[in-house]
């Protein structure tokens, strides 16, 4: 077939995709330029790679110049056909669903049939036109039903060379068609399985960014919010304990220099991802939090040690509940409550005052960006996070974990105490 039948029998769809890949290509050659490593398996395989294969074919074109062929007509026109068919196939095999559509099935079909036409009529240098079938056959059918398809192909390939030209060439077209049909088949199939394990990848990557985009403004907003309502609590109470009581105030002032500089170190950790939190020290800067806005503070905590994973949870929730009660509900009384049992810890932060809080009152739903987000983090868990008005009044966040602790509980935690 010559180069303008091609260009003519090429498919429109085709040209519109390759202004995408040209652009696709120039984005990956300045990004190779620039220094930067890049991971990219070229524009998709198209028809294309399946043209050249055509010169297989150039025998029967070759006798039909030379006018050794009877009836040039008609064979000319059966090699325009199948070449077009060919075409057609080959460049829909590379969609999913244009290779499984109807139409493209009925193509595959029609080359069969004008392949037996051409072999039967003409015999020689047409019987070539086996291996192409096989090729296109291989191209369009996947999965189970490839292996036989192949098997019956070349078998009734070779079972037509023979009638047509004895078994002398037989063999070597049956040959030729299997392993057209099999190696076309089981490149295409590696192709598209690299592709989409590059795509995979590459959404994996971009899930882990946003992972830890998301663990990281989580983080900032728990230390700054709380770290920066400490402050603030402390500083009004340096303002009205100077002007009677200078050694208290210089106290909270040595408070917010400690504060400050823990939150510095915090910060630090929670860039580079290795803050473990520890309750026992979230529930003491609590209590300190809570005396510096007034609030009476108790603290009740009973039940064998958790695993760090657990601590670290909870002690999130401890420092969000207790920076919304100093900054929004106007209590006189904070309650945490930590009690642990053989499968579950349960952790509850209730307040007696009058503030709208930070979570809806129907259904324990959560609200507030701090609370959404230590509900995701402890569903990811397997617990769970309610906030709500109180029974009797105030506001109340409960957290629920699995216990985790497998180390033998001490003494001296496994008897309530108030702090």
């Amino acid at each position: 077939m010559t180069w303008w039948r091609r260009q003519r029998c090429r498919p429109a769809a085709l040209q519109s995709e390759r202004p995408a890949w040209r652009a696709e290509m120039r984005r990956v050659g300045a990004a190779r330029r620039s220094g930067a490593a890049v991971d990219h398996p070229g524009p998709p395989p198209t028809g294309f790679a399946l043209l050249p294969w055509l010169l297989m074919g150039m025998g029967s074109f070759s006798n039909l110049l030379q006018g050794r062929t009877p009836d040039p007509w008609i064979g000319g026109l059966g090699l325009l056909a199948f070449n077009s068919l060919y075409v057609y196939v080959t460049f829909r095999a590379f969609d999913r669903a244009k290779r499984e559509s109807a139409s493209t099935r009925v193509a595959l079909g029609l080359m069969g049939l004008l392949t037996t036409g051409l072999a039967v009529g003409y015999g020689g240098s047409w019987l070539m036109f086996f291996p192409l079938l096989g090729l296109a056959t291989g191209a369009v059918l996947r999965g189970p039903w490839l292996g036989r398809a192949g098997a019956l192909l070349a078998v009734y390939a070779g079972a037509v060379s023979a009638v047509q030209d004895g078994w002398e060439d037989a063999t070597s077209i049956g040959y030729g068609t299997f392993i057209s049909a099999m190696v076309t088949a089981a490149i295409l199939s590696l192709s598209e399985a690299v592709r989409e394990l590059r795509a995979a990848r590459e959404e994996l990557a971009r899930r882990a960014v946003e992972q830890e985009r998301l663990r990281f403004s989580r983080d900032l907003h728990d230390l700054l919010g709380h770290t920066l309502s400490v402050v603030v609590v402390k500083s009004e109470a340096a303002r009205r304990l100077a002007p009677r009581d200078m050694d208290a105030a210089l106290a909270q002032i040595s408070d917010i220099e400690s504060v400050g500089r823990q939150a510095l170190t915090e910060i630090r950790e929670a860039v580079t991802g290795y803050r473990e939190g520890s309750l026992a020290t979230e529930l003491t800067r609590a209590r300190s939090a809570l005396n510096a806005a007034s609030v009476r503070a108790v603290v009740r905590q009973s039940g064998a040690p958790l695993d760090p994973q657990t601590e670290a949870l909870l002690g999130w929730v401890v420092r969000e509940a207790v920076t919304n009660v100093v900054r929004h509900s106007r209590a006189n009384r904070c309650e945490i409550t930590v009690t642990g049992a053989a499968e579950r810890v349960r952790l509850t932060v209730t307040d007696d005052g009058t503030g709208a809080g930070t979570g809806t009152g129907t259904g324990g739903g959560v609200g507030g960006t701090g609370l959404k987000g230590l509900a995701e983090r402890l569903a990811a868990a397997g617990g769970s996070l309610t906030a709500g008005p109180g029974p009797r009044g105030g506001f109340t966040v409960t957290a629920d974990l699995p216990a985790g602790g497998d180390e033998p509980a001490p003494s001296a935690a496994t008897a309530p105490r108030a702090l």
